[in-house]
């Protein structure tokens, strides 16, 4: 029986290296596939019971190690959609049926008929929108992420909602009796440009004018002539310390002619010696159309308008799951969770136990060329070996046989 027991440990040898043969050459034809994991054969052995009289060989067992939870270097790239995890987590994306899958494969490109971003092995990239306002996390659901989609931003006009004024007003400016809209030729004027909700623009004129009371603050639509002087959309008293800091209001609220409720934000203003130099401006924008897209690290999807404005469009969360060695992958590089790994988690990039993302940077494949060539030798010296040992246990069997006859 010992001979039989020889035969099959080199049968069991030769399968044990051949499957390593198979993970080098697998890990060798990937070296070069973006946020690809190496995998490895562990050995032990399988020692059968023996007694003091003869021995019989056991065999060897081989099991599949994958080093996900091994980075690989990262290497930057000239497209702003190309995507890499510095650190802990995987992206989340989607196939044609919506299943969730984890990769670190951020190869991501537009898809022309749908607007997606879709990588290299046509998965899609999953995020929250944040069109509604912040993005609502599940930490251990993926029930509310959609498709991150350049297309669905296009032509998007955002109202202005928030502004600032701020500078110098003369203090020896002279005291004006009557404040506006009797003294209008008296004040002082600035303009600002906001928008509604539509996208049209709108001319905010701000008078100043000095009172016996402080400053005079009247704004006007600048578009709309006969407003003034009689209607102003909003009217305040700025006054000043000793030292020409700010005492009374230092902001204006009011709503915007259709358009948003929008802030006046006069934290700068100063009453100093010197002339009348103010500065201003507006958040919002007027219609137009999408060119581009940026991410930030913490998982924001910025859409760039052509006008040079950026919007928050998408947030794109990382997971994570406890022992992503243990992950189930599947073809496409990406992995799904199993009960080795642990279900997965979600998270914000650059938070406590998650990675950041790099754009415009790739994870390059953890393959060590020089290491699997090693390997290959290993695995083709020792199958040879095996060979020998049920060669000779063949050849040893023929020689019982042929005793019979």
């Amino acid at each position: 029986m010992s001979l039989f027991s020889v035969l099959r440990t080199g049968v069991s040898g030769m399968n044990a290296q051949s499957t390593k043969l198979g993970t080098v050459a697998e890990n060798i034809a990937n070296s070069n596939t973006t946020g690809f994991k190496r995998s490895g054969i562990e050995f032990s052995s399988l020692i059968l019971s023996q007694d003091d009289s003869s021995y019989t060989s056991g065999s060897v067992e081989t099991r599949v190690r994958r080093a996900i939870s091994d980075p690989g270097s990262i290497a930057y790239t000239t497209s702003g959609s190309d995507l890499a995890v510095s650190g802990n987590g995987f992206f989340v994306v989607s196939d044609a049926k919506g299943t969730p899958l984890l990769t670190r494969a951020g190869n991501f490109v537009v898809d022309g008929p749908s607007g997606n971003l879709v990588n290299a092995a046509g998965f899609k990239l999953m995020g929250y929108s944040l069109e509604n306002g912040a993005a609502d996390i599940l930490l251990n659901s993926s029930s509310n992420l959609v498709p991150v989609s350049i297309k669905s931003l296009s032509m998007k006009a955002t109202p202005s909602t928030e502004g600032t004024f701020k500078g110098n007003l003369p203090v020896d400016a002279p005291v004006i009796a009557a404040p506006p809209p009797a003294s209008a030729n008296f004040s002082k004027k600035s303009s600002i440009e906001v928008y509604d909700n539509v996208g049209n623009p709108m001319k905010l004129d701000i008078y100043m004018t000095k009172s016996s009371a402080g400053w005079e603050v009247a704004v006007y639509n600048g578009d709309n002539p006969a407003s003034f002087p009689a209607t102003p959309i909003a009217t305040e008293t700025l006054t000043f310390n000793g030292t020409g800091q700010m005492s009374g209001p230092t902001s204006m609220s009011f709503g915007i002619p259709n358009g948003a409720p929008f802030t006046l934000d006069m934290t700068g203003m100063s009453e100093l010696g010197g002339d009348y130099a103010v500065t201003g401006g507006a958040n919002g924008n007027k219609p137009s159309a999408v060119k581009g897209a940026e991410f930030g690290e913490d998982g924001t999807v910025y859409a760039v308008y052509e006008n040079g404005s950026r919007v928050a469009a998408f947030k794109v969360p990382l997971a994570t799951v406890r022992s992503p060695d243990n992950l189930t992958p599947l073809a496409g590089n990406v992995y799904e969770a199993s009960i080795a790994s642990g279900g997965y988690e979600l998270g914000t990039p650059g938070q406590s136990g998650f990675g950041s993302i790099r754009s415009g940077a790739l994870e390059q494949s953890n393959v060590d060329i020089g290491a699997e060539l090693t390997s290959m030798i290993e695995a083709q010296t020792a199958f040879s070996a095996n060979s020998k040992s049920f060669q000779t246990g063949n050849e040893m069997l023929d020689v019982l046989i042929n005793l019979k006859r």
